[in-house]
């Protein structure tokens, strides 16, 4: 996929019906030699002579910058070329265990893997992912400073859509609704001399649920915050979000993060938080929260996302009080804890297990494709109990 991806951005126009059929040739005709991934792409991938520049090109970036190699199909549609003189075919030598070794790319810096084989069985070809999947999956934490400026400018156009709720108010429905519209049913019967004929019907509005982000800026998530910010700023800016940061104590960034300039925004939202990379008072924070903003309505019947790894420095005993108060108020609680995503990761201990109880959804959102299931997360209707029960 990065060779074929290259391809294209070097003025060759290889469409996915020859990518697909240059993977399928691969599978008949295993790349032991640079020889013959060469021959095979090319008469899979090149539809015409004047794109033999530009494939040369891309297959010598990517592949090694030797001259192609030269074969009788060169001589292929035109009778009158010279004779060129033999050259050996280029090979690599074979690892200890007589196996051909991979080729990997040299200019994309993807990793491939070769899956082995019983000596004389085709083998697969190795998948090489993009530049964009790589980075879709690769953490948060891993990334680097451009990386991550690439990221955020994805996760900024990335939608948290709340289920949608009922409200008090009604409007016009032209089938059979919830009450019957007195008053325009015996307005519109004055068009038939008095006689209602059609009764009219009212149906009540739906509207998106409030949705509330309570993001860690801790020390320990540092490494995601630079990425949750900007999240929390296109929800804000895209679902008029509330948005609120803890550490030591709490802040609510609405209005720093309501600026249309991302890199504004985000430095106003820096200097509102005076206690960035510091400790965690969970329990405090969504006590301050509540107190100040839940029982006005901010949380009530919302869905609340608290970014967090659960490493407080309460006692579980009092996160557990103050997550009770807020599932009262809330209608969804989703938790993401990019801890979760580790190997072995079981919230056992802490404040993180004290919490999990009284959670809708426990989601890791540790790169840019497990965002995703925080979507979903935010998006699914009703409450799950299956958290409350067995833990681990």
């Amino acid at each position: 996929m990065a060779f074929v991806d290259a391809l294209h951005r070097g003025g060759v126009p290889a469409g996915t019906d020859r990518a697909a059929r240059f993977a399928s040739a691969l599978r008949l005709v295993p790349p032991r030699t640079r020889d013959r991934l060469y021959w095979t792409a090319r008469t899979t991938l090149v539809a015409d002579a004047t794109q033999l520049p530009a494939f040369d090109a891309v297959f010598d970036g990517i592949f090694g910058d030797a001259a192609p190699p030269v074969d009788l199909a060169d001589h292929r549609g035109d009778p009158t070329a010279p004779t060129l003189p033999d050259t050996p075919p280029e090979t690599r030598p074979a690892p200890p265990d007589n196996r051909p070794s991979q080729l990997t790319p040299s200019g994309a810096g993807l990793p491939s893997t070769a899956p082995t084989g019983a000596p004389g069985e085709p083998r697969a070809v190795p998948a090489l992912a993009s530049a964009a999947e790589r980075l879709a999956h690769t953490a948060f934490a891993e990334l680097t400073a451009d990386e991550v400026d690439a990221v955020r400018r994805l996760v900024r156009h990335l939608v948290l859509a709340t289920p949608l709720r009922r409200t008090r108010r009604t409007r016009p429905s032209t089938r059979n609704g919830e009450r019957i519209d007195v008053r325009r049913t015996v307005r519109d019967a004055r068009k038939t001399g008095g006689d209602p004929v059609a009764l009219v019907h009212r149906r009540r509005r739906r509207r998106p649920r409030p949705l509330v982000l309570l993001c860690d800026v801790s020390g320990s998530m540092e490494p995601y915050t630079r990425v949750f910010l900007a999240l929390l700023h296109g929800s804000v800016a895209g679902a008029r979000a509330e948005a609120f940061v803890f550490a030591t104590r709490l802040t609510r960034l609405t209005r720093p993060l309501a600026r249309r300039d991302p890199d504004l925004a985000l430095r106003r939202a820096a200097a509102a938080a005076p206690d960035w990379a510091g400790g965690t008072r969970l329990a405090a924070s969504l006590r301050d929260f509540l107190d100040s903003y839940g029982r006005r309505g901010i949380a009530r019947g919302a869905v609340v996302v608290v970014l967090s790894d659960g490493w407080a420095q309460d006692e579980p005993s009092e996160v557990a009080a103050q997550m009770a108060r807020l599932r009262r108020l809330a209608h969804r609680i989703v938790w993401v804890n990019p801890r979760k995503a580790a190997a072995g990761y079981a919230p056992k201990v802490g404040g993180m297990a004290a919490a999990l109880p009284y959670c809708d959804a426990f989601v890791s959102g540790h790169s840019l494709a497990a965002l995703d299931e925080v979507a979903a997360a935010v998006a699914a209707c009703g409450r799950a109990r299956d958290l409350r029960k067995g833990r681990d």
